[in-house]
Formats: structure tokens, sequence, C-alpha cells
């Protein structure tokens, strides 16, 4: 006896293609012909689709994320606004759509959703497929939750250090190239991750961090920096003299064809920023190009002792310790400072005399 499924699904087949169903035909050639139909015909050509489907979308979104980065990367500042090249990246090139950083974030960025689309796609095809073979995804859905659920409470600081990345990444708050200072290390940033930040430091340390730790981060390269020069000059000399003369300094510096491109506003000197007892602190300041104020300010550093020199005026010898730092140890248990000289015992009481027992 046919099956009721059998017999309605060979009867709409053959109603479909047109052809009265016949009740000459038998059980075999009609399993044979379900078979023929949905084993080698429907499903393997549903499968192909999906497959086709699935690398089709991929492409598509790829080639979509690769032309937004690429337009951001390409694009250059518009020089017609301001009428020349280094006055637009002065105005844009620090926070603005056409930075250096801003393009060094899209392609991160960029990589991150192109990786995010991949996995999406791929998960969507699987489920899809395997409910195409006849197997039964709701319970293999349930699991999978089930086993989100697990790993997200066994991995609280995975998923910590993975969100803690994606705001980074959007809020842009640091990236390569950057020298920032993340409370535990500081050092110029190699690699930027969803889950870790790799830094190296002056002396090459390579550091570590998971994102889902850092609690601050001081980025010293972010839009622009500033050389920040403090100068000593005696308690007995002329503080306007000094200060006329650093005026004239920083502003040879900044007339120079090789700092010229370096300093983005002319320099300032903000005056006296302190009374000590070695003498008088004038402070100065110059507006450079990130990561380039290190090297400004040894640059007027070096100027100023060579124009002091000439003009007779004395730099006060410095008497204050340098601050405590990494491996200075002061406060390091691997590297503890020098034992002190023990001392010498105390002195004897002397000798009880007669008129001590009066």
């Amino acid at each position: 006896m046919i099956p009721v499924v059998g017999l309605l699904a060979a009867t709409g087949a053959i109603g479909a293609a047109g052809v009265i169903a016949s009740p000459d035909i038998t059980e075999a050639e009609q399993y044979s012909a379900e078979w023929w139909r949905d084993v080698l015909l429907d499903v393997p050509l549903r499968l192909a689709g999906l497959i086709l489907f699935a690398v089709v979308a991929r492409y598509l979104a790829h080639k979509f994320i690769n032309r937004m980065v690429r337009r951001t990367v390409e694009k250059e500042p518009p020089k017609a606004v301001l009428g020349s090249a280094r006055a637009a990246r002065i105005v844009f090139g620090g926070a603005g759509a056409f930075s250096e950083r801003r393009a060094l974030r899209a392609e991160t960025i960029g990589s991150v959703l192109r990786s995010i689309t991949t996995v999406v796609i791929s998960a969507i095809a699987v489920v899809t497929a395997l409910e195409m073979l006849g197997y039964a995804v709701g319970p293999l859905l349930a699991s999978a939750g089930v086993l989100g659920v697990a790993l997200g409470f066994g991995a609280q600081n995975l998923v910590k250090d993975f969100l803690a990345g994606a705001a980074m990444l959007l809020e842009d708050q640091y990236g390569v190239g950057d020298v920032i200072d993340m409370g535990h290390a500081i050092g110029t940033v190699e690699s930027v991750s969803l889950r870790i930040t790799r830094l190296r430091s002056v002396d090459g340390t390579v550091w570590y961090l998971r994102n889902g730790e850092v609690i601050r981060v001081g980025n010293s390269s972010y839009g622009w920096s500033r050389a920040l020069l403090d100068v000593h000059v005696p308690a007995d000399a002329d503080v306007t003299r000094a200060r006329r003369l650093l005026e004239e300094i920083v502003h040879v510096l900044a007339d120079d064809d090789h700092w010229r491109d370096l300093i983005l506003e002319p320099p300032e000197v903000w005056g006296v920023e302190d009374l000590t007892p070695d003498g008088v602190l004038i402070r100065v300041v110059i507006k450079t190009k990130p990561l380039e104020q290190w090297g400004v300010a040894r640059e007027l550093r070096e100027r100023i002792k060579q124009r002091f020199d000439s003009e007779r005026l004395a730099l006060p010898v410095a008497t204050e310790s340098p601050a405590p730092g990494p491996g200075s140890g002061a406060g390091d248990p691997t590297n503890p400072p020098p034992a002190t000289a023990a001392q010498p015992p105390a002195a004897p009481p002397p000798p009880a005399t007669s008129s001590d027992g009066l």
C-alpha cells in the first residue's frame, strides 16, 4: 500500500509537470522517481545554490568594506579650503577625516568587519545546509546557546578584553605608532587587536597588555604634540634679558628650514613659571607634529646652551635628584637600593660617681 505522504508527493510532482497521475504506476517506480528527484536533483541543487549565495554575499560584503576603507585611506585633505596642503593637514590632520591615524584606524576596523562578516555568513550557511539535509537544527542551536552561555561565564576576562578592544577601536583612543602611557607600561604601539595591545618601550622591552585590564591611557601623539622646556637661570641674572634671549632662540629655530615643517605654530615663551632657591624657572613651549616634540626639545636645549655660553649667562647646576623610574631601584624588590652603612654603636653611659648616690 502506498503511504499517504508518498502519494501526495508523487501526485503533486506529476501534477506540477502537467501530467495526470495514473493508478498504474507501481510502488517501486514511484519511490525511484521520488529518490531521483529529492536526492539527486532537489537537495544537491539547493546546496549548490546556498554555497553560491554565501560566496557571492561574502564577496560583495568584503568588496564594500574594502571600498569604504580605501576611500578613507586614499582621500587627501582639501587644499582649496585653506589654500595650501600644509595648512589643510594642520587643520584636518589631527582629528579630521584625513589624518594618517584615521587611515590606520579604518584599516583595523575593516579587518575586524571582514572577519565578522565571514564568520556570520559561514555560520548561517552551515545551519541552513544541515536543515536541508534533514538534520534537526533546533537542538543544535539550543546546545550552541547553552555552550555560549557557559563559555561567557567561564571566559569573562576574554569577553571583557574583546569588548574593551572594540570600544577602543571605535573611540580611536590610540593606534599603531602612537606613544602611550598605559599605567603599567610606556612605549610605542606596535600592534593593536581586539584582545591585546603590544607596546615597545624605549629600552626595547615588548609589553603585552590585555585591553580589558587597561584603566587609563595617556596618548602623547594624538593630533599634535608640544615640546615643553623649563629653563633655569641664576637668581642674580637679568630675567628680562634671559627671556629676550629665549624668544630669539625659539624664533630662529622655527625659521630654520629643517625644523620649520615640524613646528605647527609660532613658539611661545610663557615667562617665569617658578622661583627656586637655585634661580628662576622660565617655561618655553613649541607646538609640533606628533612624535616630534622630543627631537625639537633636544635641538632647543643645545641652542640654548650655546647661546647662553656666548652671552656669558651661566645655567645653574641641577641639584635635585631624578625621579625614580622603572629599574631605578627605588621601591623595586628585584633591584633594591644599596645597603646603607651600619650605624656606630651608641657610646656607653659614663660611670656613676659618688655624687650620683647622694
